[in-house]
């Protein structure tokens, strides 16, 4: 990529797009083209056909989805699919359209089995049953990697598709509704070391950044209390806070800090093609690439250092009645590693940082 060519961003707001937009800046690139949801609508297709006829991008980074953790993923099951596939393939195919030189497609890993082999490389995708509780997600990244590939064998594209794995970082959702796992312990872990040290101003602060539904940092101690322990975040006895955590915790989980992947989207976009994917495969297939650290941790353990990271000296109770979703979910991140990146930030710092933020946004 040319530093002054045009780039748009998809989602450029959002964990993933803000984070592949400040790594684009800081390696020089200028020209950037840019619409939050309320000015761009994806799931419009005539809206999204005008925008490319008119503003022409050379490059695409699509970052924009509906996102969510297991909660919100099992609930909105129509939105999920709904939403994801009309982004992708209204975006997609514009970009073919209107002759971009490359787009990055940006999935998730929950497209592989439940029961993938671990930890899992991209020959696993389709090759068993997906997790019941994300399937409609995963159906629709599916998708759009299939996009990419079957226009780039049939009209000559060069679209990436790319896998990350759980991402964290600046510009995460908090939103204890629809957030995933590693920010809203982080938000409910905070909370409940607010509510032990009875720090009142600090609870309101909170929910004045991030009112939690129709509860604002105005409204009662009392219907605050009672909100919070919606959330499995209460006093039981005194100032002794419990924070219930959804699942056994026994579960493993791979966490990717989200900087660390918009530098390999960036690395990719510079250094990789379609070609370099491809092969020499009879039958072309499983050219998506994984973005991951090949690290595990269980969520007991991420709780615990989340937990040690606030300095909450309260309970984490585990709630073994609720959802554990998938088991383990190990991404092999070895094709990344060969083409030349690899990450270097590990769990605890990240975790570190993402506090940081987190208490000073």
């Amino acid at each position: 990529m040319n530093k002054d060519a045009k780039i748009f961003v998809a989602g450029h707001n959002g964990l993933v797009g803000s984070a592949i937009l400040r790594n684009l800046q800081s390696k020089g690139y200028t020209h950037f083209v840019t619409r939050s949801s309320s000015e761009l609508d994806l799931r419009n297709q005539q809206a999204v056909s005008d925008f490319f006829a008119c503003e022409k991008p050379d490059y695409v980074f699509l970052a924009a989805a509906k996102v969510g953790g297991i909660v919100a993923n099992n609930t909105y099951r129509g939105e999920f699919i709904y939403d994801n596939l009309t982004i992708q393939n209204n975006v997609i195919h514009q970009a073919y359209v209107h002759g971009v030189k490359k787009l990055l497609f940006l999935g998730s890993t929950c497209i592989y089995p439940r029961d993938a082999q671990q930890p899992m490389n991209e020959q696993e995708l389709l090759t068993g049953p997906l997790e019941y509780t994300n399937e409609p997600y995963a159906i629709a990244k599916i998708a759009g990697l299939k996009m990419c590939e079957s226009y780039n064998l049939q009209y000559g594209t060069n679209f990436i598709a790319v896998m990350p794995t759980n991402l964290y970082g600046p510009n995460d959702n908090f939103d204890l509704l629809s957030s995933h796992v590693l920010p809203a312990l982080i938000r409910k872990i905070y909370l409940g070391k607010c509510l032990e040290n009875n720090d009142w101003k600090a609870v309101r602060s909170d929910l004045s950044k991030r009112p939690i539904r129709t509860i604002d940092e105005n409204a009662s101690e009392q219907a605050i209390l009672e909100q919070l322990q919606s959330f499995g975040i209460s006093i039981k006895n005194s100032h002794n806070v419990e924070v219930e955590i959804w699942g056994s915790g026994t579960p493993l989980r791979e966490f990717l800090w989200s900087e660390e992947m918009a530098d390999a989207c960036v690395f990719i976009m510079e250094k990789v093609n379609f070609d370099d994917l491809k092969g020499n495969q009879k039958e072309v297939r499983n050219c998506h690439i994984n973005i991951g650290t090949g690290e595990e941790l269980s969520i007991k353990q991420l709780a615990e250092i989340i937990q040690q990271t606030v300095g909450f000296k309260g309970k984490l109770q585990f709630n073994a009645d609720k959802p554990d979703g998938t088991l383990r979910k190990l991404t092999d991140p070895s094709k990344l590693n060969q083409l030349g990146w690899k990450h270097s930030i590990h769990i605890e710092e990240g975790v570190k940082k993402l506090y940081e933020w987190y208490i000073s946004d």
